[in-house]
């Protein structure tokens, strides 16, 4: 194992035994609290027409973003373990956060929008809306991403396995006529090793969206409030512009955790680049992680239920 993981799991082990995560938690709690009743303030502000109010109110919820996502939540989870399974680029890990945490904010919009003009409902009703059947939903979806990257993994493990026993690939009808991954064989005219380039480009999208929706299903309770007080001030505009600083707050932290995730598999994964072990071993990383994951998200579903 690199010398840079060691000090990665090292850090962390300290963090956890000395209860720095703990209070890391409790941190993130207050500075919620505290930027809610911040945003408050800023609110009553702009009723009285403050011309600085405005700005105020956006990095309030910008903060309050930062320290929801620094917090429990379910959008580091899938982020960081999707990124400590899968051989995926740092900055577009992060893009994705990003797409994430925008999505979620739509989430609210769109819950708050449709909630308080289309069903006419409460303040009440919606924060049910979203406990009782989004949060479940949310937690379920993160669970299938943990159980596809299960999948995902064994089906590769098996292929490397297989590879490692044949040693290298025959046709049927012709001698064995090796070639490079991703080109077409000159005897046959089609390829018989994916290139990983097209299978990115194949797979890219829908990781996209499978992430996406896992995180964005569930939308933030600050957004929630924040929305339908705005929308009953009669500036419902101006709550989703405070809606949109939240989402970039959390993107800040989930990106982050993205880039930690990403940065700890390849030191993790260094010291083996001349191994013919590396395949089988990347595989069962993303067996492990989507088993963490499923299970985890399966027991977030099932005690928010």
């Amino acid at each position: 194992m690199a010398v840079p993981a060691l000090i990665v799991l090292g850090v962390l082990a300290v963090l956890y035994a000395s209860g720095a995560d703990r209070a890391i938690m409790i941190w993130a709690l207050e500075g919620q609290r505290g930027a809610q009743d911040g945003m408050a303030s800023s609110l009553q502000a702009l009723r009285r027409g403050e011309a600085a109010a405005l700005t105020g109110f956006l990095a309030v919820c910008f903060a309050y973003g930062v320290f929801h996502a620094a917090g429990p939540g379910h959008g580091k989870l899938v982020i960081a373990g999707y990124g400590a399974a899968r051989a995926i680029g740092a900055l577009r890990l992060a893009a994705v956060a990003l797409i994430s945490s925008l999505a979620q904010g739509g989430t609210a919009i769109a819950l708050v929008g449709a909630g308080l003009w289309v069903w006419s409902l409460s303040r009440a009703q919606m924060t049910d809306l979203a406990d009782r059947l989004l949060t479940p939903l949310s937690y379920a979806a993160i669970a299938l991403v943990g159980l596809w990257l299960v999948w995902r993994g064994a089906r590769g493990l098996a292929a490397a396995l297989a590879v490692a026993q044949a040693g290298r690939h025959t046709h049927d009808h012709q001698p064995s006529h090796p070639h490079d991954a991703g080109d077409d064989c000159a005897v046959c005219g089609h390829a018989h090793v994916p290139d990983p380039a097209r299978l990115a480009a194949a797979q890219g999208w829908r990781d996209v969206v499978f992430l996406v929706a896992a995180v964005a299903i569930r939308p933030c309770t600050g957004a929630l409030f924040i929305l339908i007080l705005t929308a009953q001030m009669g500036i419902f505009a101006i709550g989703v512009a405070g809606t949109l600083a939240m989402a970039l707050g959390t993107a800040l932290i989930t990106s982050a955790v993205a880039l930690s995730a990403v940065t700890m598999r390849r030191g993790v994964l260094a010291g083996l680049a001349d191994s013919p072990a590396l395949a089988r071993i990347q595989r069962l990383i993303e067996i492990a992680m989507g088993t963490l994951v499923a299970v985890t998200g399966g027991q977030l579903a099932l005690a928010s239920i």
